[in-house]
């Protein structure tokens, strides 16, 4: 079977949810997808719930790039979909790059993220374009994103390196998937933890910021059982802990050194947990200039 192009991508979790404020961050995690591009039919096509395989077409044909005859896609994805672990921006990006090698079309990262946030927005997949997760998806360290900028100019205000992948495990609990994204009335009452959060972004604090806006999605989402899970994180000596995205997925982290904590949290959320799953990952990040941890 003749493959055209291929492009790679991870997903993330949210330090800042773009609804919150009209800002939004987002942190890469080691969550990787393969995305492959064919001109002719597979045996077995993706799933592709929300036609954003489609949009993506769309999106790149709207940009005037050359379109293929036929476009067939096969999806590797590690990344638990529903859960706000930025599945669809990072799908979106890397057949985005898929194209981008089989039509011999050169884009750089900018670029990918922009017709990613077109694609999120034709498919419905995001509520604000998610150019924030798309950077996480595409590039390591994080970008503070103005949702409501109109051009890939002035859309990036604030950035910065990540995590040292090293230093950190990540803990993802996953729950059932969600079916919807929360009405954008109900952030406004979330207002003052989204702006700690922000806050804590714009002084380099990622894993407050992680924790501070998990506590804002906690209330938008009504999601109790969330906020236990991230509670007992924080009983067991965890960094940091929070709600991703809309949910319903917990990110947890924890130092690599602590290797006993580590297994406690696995052991207590298996425990007590029963209806979830626990993923462990790391943080995706080329630079090493920094910890940005709270």
């Amino acid at each position: 079977m003749p493959m055209l192009g291929e492009g790679r991508a991870n997903g993330g979790c949210s330090l800042l949810h773009a609804a919150g404020l009209g800002y939004g961050v987002s942190l890469g995690l080691d969550l990787p997808v393969l995305v492959r591009l064919y001109d002719r039919p597979l045996k077995k096509e993706p799933e592709d719930p929300h036609g954003l395989l489609t949009a993506v077409l769309e999106a790149w044909s709207e940009a005037s790039h050359p379109r293929p005859a036929e476009a067939h896609w096969s999806v590797r994805s590690s990344i638990p979909p529903g859960q706000g672990l930025k599945s669809s921006a990072a799908v979106a990006v890397a057949a985005l790059r898929a194209l981008s090698e089989g039509m011999d079309v050169h884009l750089n990262d900018e670029d990918i993220v922009e017709l990613a946030g077109r694609a999120q927005l034709k498919s419905g997949t995001s509520m604000t374009g998610a150019y924030d997760d798309a950077w996480a998806a595409a590039a390591a360290g994080w970008k503070l994103v103005d949702a409501g900028a109109e051009d890939a100019a002035h859309r990036v205000v604030l950035e910065g390196p990540g995590p040292v992948p090293e230093d950190w495990t990540v803990l993802i609990i996953t729950g059932e998937a969600r079916l919807q994204h929360p009405h954008p009335d109900l952030f406004r009452a979330q207002a003052p933890l989204f702006q700690q959060a922000l806050n804590a972004v714009q002084e380099g604090q990622l894993f407050v910021a992680l924790t501070m806006n998990g506590r804002a999605m906690v209330g938008v989402t009504d999601d109790a059982e969330g906020r236990r899970l991230a509670n007992d994180a924080f009983v067991n000596g965890a960094r940091a802990a929070g709600l991703t995205g809309s949910g319903p997925a917990i990110v947890v982290v924890v130092p690599s050194a602590a290797e006993a904590l580590v297994r406690r949290l696995e052991a207590w959320y298996a425990a007590r947990a029963s209806n979830r799953t626990v993923l462990k990952t790391t943080f995706v990040q080329a630079h090493h200039s920094g910890e940005g941890n709270g």
